[in-house]
């Protein structure tokens, strides 16, 4: 059992947070307005759940969540994260976020930039290339014909098999692509984003992919 610390609970951090507690993890969600805003969902989770302030979460996290907009990363606080894994579910939507010159000139990725917050931490890509409701839905056992695969991508070759486990635990493949410097094949507008694929689709679809349009 291992203790996660979700930062952020919105659909992709609630939907994380159901994940675990069915495996039988414990799980400290928070978010931006506070743990009193998060009664109900704490309710549904079950006594394996609390909720807490963003600082709470990360300090009791074994493992940490990070699921917020991408434009409040400066917000994740980076002390009580030291030393452990962070999973990085975020996306780069221009809309919401305003546009990110390092991010539109293909020179950053987003999951390097959340590392860059947090420099003694272990930064993985994870549970971003795939629509939230699905992360629930769409597991299948080892071995399963046609099974989904996710991606994940970091400079610290234990938070990569941290989260190819917890894949492997919540019921899908992975797609590992090496440091921070490829995740971009698994953002937004490319060919390993979002649609269900294999192990095998995706490994093509990543190494296919274009840096820019």
């Amino acid at each position: 059992m291992t203790t996660f610390g979700i930062i952020g609970a919105g659909n992709i951090g609630s939907q994380v947070a159901r994940a675990l507690i069915g495996q039988g993890h414990q799980v400290v969600i928070s978010n931006s307005r506070g743990p009193e805003t998060l009664t109900e969902l704490v309710a549904e989770l079950g006594p394996n759940a609390r909720a807490a302030t963003p600082v709470e979460a990360a300090e009791a996290a074994e493992v940490a969540v990070v699921t917020v907009p991408l434009k409040a990363l400066a917000d994740i606080p980076v002390e009580p994260l030291a030393g452990k894994i962070v999973l990085d579910t975020n996306n780069y939507y221009f809309e919401r976020d305003g546009h990110i010159d390092a991010l539109d000139r293909g020179e950053a990725t987003t999951s390097g930039l959340l590392q860059a917050h947090l420099p003694t931490s272990k930064v993985a890509k994870a549970f971003n290339n795939i629509v939230w409701r699905q992360i629930t839905t769409d597991g299948s056992p080892a071995g399963t014909p046609d099974r989904r695969a996710l991606g994940t991508a970091s400079d610290h070759p234990e938070a990569s098999a941290f989260t190819a486990k917890l894949y492997d635990e919540l019921g899908f493949d992975t797609v590992d692509l090496g440091p921070l410097s490829e995740s971009w094949r698994l953002e937004r507008d490319r060919p390993g984003y979002g649609t269900r694929q294999t192990r095998e689709q995706m490994l093509a679809n990543t190494a296919a992919a274009n840096r820019l349009p």
